[in-house]
């Protein structure tokens, strides 16, 4: 009964605790609410279908999900020129290169090879403008937010995996009670034919494709060698990033490994080692099924004051932010290098077209290159 219970929970708490920022995300860059509906739809079942096949054939407790942190780059980003069909290109781009890290190890390594500073900058540079949503809410709609951030503190200090949904069964309960009337169905599947602009490529795909890796897939190899778990990476990095690709056409941005998520299905609370593989299969199959609720997720977001998604999409990702600016410094000889990536992707500012996230990293890696020389002449 523990691996059943501790799925389920892995569900509920990460479809509550995150889709508030993919269905964001996914607005912000330019989709409709039929069109941000269906991309949640997506993400959930390629996720759960990628999930219970990876479970069943390696027998071990592997948890996939939508990629959060990338999500919160789309927030960050402009909406693209091309609209959303633009940004359907850079989803599949990333899909795509996630395959080919999988297939050519070569380009997983050189991806491990980006310094942790400067990942770690990047990504908090990116979360960093979402994460003050809360306080911008409190000073906007303080009748709203207030009681949200409240209920947050409160259950955080007792059962921290519940503040994020108990903050958003806050947001939803005084959304309803307030604004207009919330309708919504079952969401349809909404094809959108991609085009491929090359700023959008490079300013969406390659750091949606950066941000995945280095901030889901990295970490959640790690949190199953945490647990006494060694799977192939190759195949799931094939096999979610196939998933990508199958979902990017009807909206799905990124499929990759989970993290906190994976620590729920993989550590004690699923029972003994030889059977956690059950709270990850379950958890798939649990993402899948409320994925069936995105239509009622998105006339939610569309029914609230802006600020106040994105408010509780900011407490979501403090943790995220926490870790990110903890890597940021850890490295003492790359502070500097840490410090321009930091200050570039948080101010949000697009050059040639293309977003802050890609001129962080560029400016951060040239950073530490000229460092490195310097110390060898």
């Amino acid at each position: 009964m523990q691996p059943f219970l501790a799925g389920i929970v892995a569900a509920l708490v990460g479809f509550a605790g995150a889709f508030t920022v993919v269905l964001s995300g996914l607005r912000a860059a330019g989709a409709d609410e039929a069109q941000a509906a269906s991309g949640l739809l997506a993400v959930c079942i390629a996720s759960g279908i990628v999930a219970v096949v990876l479970g069943l054939r390696y027998r071990m407790p592997i948890s996939i999900a939508w990629s959060t942190p990338g999500a919160a780059l789309l927030i960050s980003a402009d909406t693209p020129a091309g609209g959303f069909p633009a940004a359907v290109g850079a989803f599949l781009l990333c899909g795509g290169l996630i395959v080919v890290a999988g297939l050519v190890p070569p380009l997983a390594r050189l991806v491990a090879a980006i310094p942790p500073h400067v990942a770690g900058a990047m990504l908090a540079g990116v979360l960093l403008p979402l994460c003050l949503a809360p306080v911008r809410a409190i000073a906007e709609v303080p009748l709203l937010a207030a009681p949200v951030v409240v209920v947050w503190v409160l259950v955080g200090r007792f059962a921290r995996a519940w503040a994020v949904p108990a903050a958003l069964v806050v947001a939803v309960g005084l959304i309803v009670a307030t604004g207009p009337a919330v309708v919504g169905g079952a969401p349809s599947i909404v094809w959108t034919p991609p085009t491929f602009d090359v700023p959008t490529l490079v300013g969406i795909g390659l750091p949606l494709f950066l941000v995945t890796m280095a901030s889901q897939n990295v970490p959640g190899m790690a949190v199953l060698a945490q647990f006494g778990y060694r799977p192939p990476l190759r195949p799931i990095l094939a096999a979610t990033g196939i998933a990508t690709v199958a979902g990017a056409p009807f909206g799905g941005h990124a499929v990759n490994l989970a993290a906190i998520s994976a620590a729920l299905a993989a550590g004690p609370e699923a029972g003994v080692p030889e059977r956690r593989w059950i709270a990850s299969v379950v958890n798939g199959v649990g993402l899948a099924v409320l994925g069936l609720g995105a239509g009622l997720a998105t006339a939610v977001v569309v029914a609230s004051p802006p600020v106040l998604i994105e408010a509780v999409a900011g407490l979501a990702l403090l943790g995220a932010l926490a870790s990110s600016l903890a890597a940021t410094v850890a490295d003492v000889e790359g502070r500097e290098a840490a410090a321009v990536t930091f200050v570039v992707t948080a101010a949000g500012v697009a050059f040639l077209g293309l977003g802050s996230a890609f001129w962080g990293l560029l400016a951060g890696a040239a950073m530490t290159l000229l460092r490195r020389r310097r110390a060898v002449q």
